[in-house]
């Protein structure tokens, strides 16, 4: 059981708060402030790990490393983005890290409308409205910007919205297909690295799971995931699968994706979404039964096949006040409770096999 943290005076959350929350042994990380294309200095990736690991966690993961536009466009650049993010990979790799989640997705790395709905119950969560995406993506962009307040934004970086027209213009000529390919030639360069020095690499699927503003989506269904997977047919090109992306498409099957997979998922995102009839969706608790996605059969899927990768509840409520001081869906009350909710289950089933063996 891991969780996400977004760093010292950047986070609401505190390590030693999360130090309190039973069950949970490891810190996802990153560095938040760099830009997509940045080096990472090897001392503060060092400072970093040593902070995680004063506490009593171990810094496994690291999400994310932001892929460069230039690679997605295949532009004449992109070799020298990738020398960067190779140089990151080895950097990680001596300090420990074991796997790296990170997107493919083009512009934006999530999309939400509206980052504080009320919810029945009075609490306050993420919400995307499917009509509101027909707006102009400029004021999508500024709204989500403002919400977010004091706290960073992974996707939503202010240095990349100012350049939305520009980004757009350049994504013109680039469809599922020519997207397709330049993954392949990202991942053909730096998954034989990967290999090298034992890292991981653990995609994380479209948010939400279909094309918005005319922008190519390419993970985002099982066959998708069939297609990525066998660009480069490696263990170390794996999966991190997140419930809640690939949720809201009711289509996906996710316990089936899970024993399909399980070999090449490194990182599970459990997070539930409540799918309304008109395709809107909200971000609820992890409880199974408050949304459409059945958390209980999806931990059954993991823990039938032994598991053993990282796990991490995903967005959560905003609860009791908190959406105040604390960035959106990354709360502490929430995701708390969901932790405890999915090891509540997993102690279920583990006392189910013992019995039976």
């Amino acid at each position: 059981m891991t969780w996400r943290w977004y760093g010292d005076n950047n986070d609401s959350i505190t390590l030693d708060h999360i130090r309190q929350i039973p069950g949970v042994e490891g810190i996802v990380w990153s560095l938040h402030d760099k830009l997509a294309g940045e080096i990472w200095e090897e001392e503060r990736i060092k400072s970093e790990v040593e902070l995680i690991k004063s506490k009593g966690f171990n810094a496994d993961v690291v999400e994310s490393v932001n892929v460069h536009d230039d690679i997605k466009i295949g532009l004449a650049s992109r070799d020298h983005y990738i020398d960067v993010y190779i140089d990151t990979i080895r950097k990680l790799a001596k300090y420990g890290v074991k796997v790296i989640c990170y997107n493919f997705m083009p512009v934006f790395d999530w999309t939400r409308t509206d980052l504080y709905r009320q919810l029945p119950d009075g609490s306050n969560a993420l919400f995307y409205e499917k009509d509101a995406i027909v707006t102009d993506p400029k004021e999508m962009a500024a709204k989500i910007l403002k919400g977010a307040g004091k706290f960073t934004m992974p996707g939503w970086e202010p240095e990349r919205m100012a350049k939305l027209d520009e980004l757009f213009d350049a994504y013109k000529t680039v469809d599922d297909q020519v997207l397709t390919d330049n993954l392949k030639y990202f991942l053909e360069r730096i998954i034989p690295v990967c290999e090298e020095v034992d890292v991981k690499m653990a995609i994380h699927p479209d948010d939400p799971p279909w094309p918005i503003f005319g922008l190519p989506r390419i993970i985002r269904s099982k066959d998708h995931i069939v297609n990525f997977l066998n660009l480069v047919d490696s263990p170390y090109n794996g999966l991190t699968l997140c419930t809640g992306s690939l949720g809201p498409n009711l289509k996906n099957d996710l316990p089936d994706m899970i024993h399909s997979f399980a070999d090449r998922i490194h990182f599970a995102h459990i997070r539930n979404v409540k799918v309304y009839d008109n395709g809107d969706f909200s971000e609820v608790s992890h409880r199974g039964k408050d949304g459409n996605v059945d958390v209980y059969e999806v931990l059954k899927a993991y823990h039938q096949h032994d598991f053993k990768g990282y796990i991490r509840p995903d967005h959560g409520r905003h609860l009791w006040g908190e959406e105040k001081e604390c960035r959106p869906g990354y709360g502490l009350y929430d995701r708390a409770l969901g932790a405890m909710y999915m090891t509540g289950i997993i102690d279920s089933l583990d006392k189910r096999k013992a019995e039976q063996s």
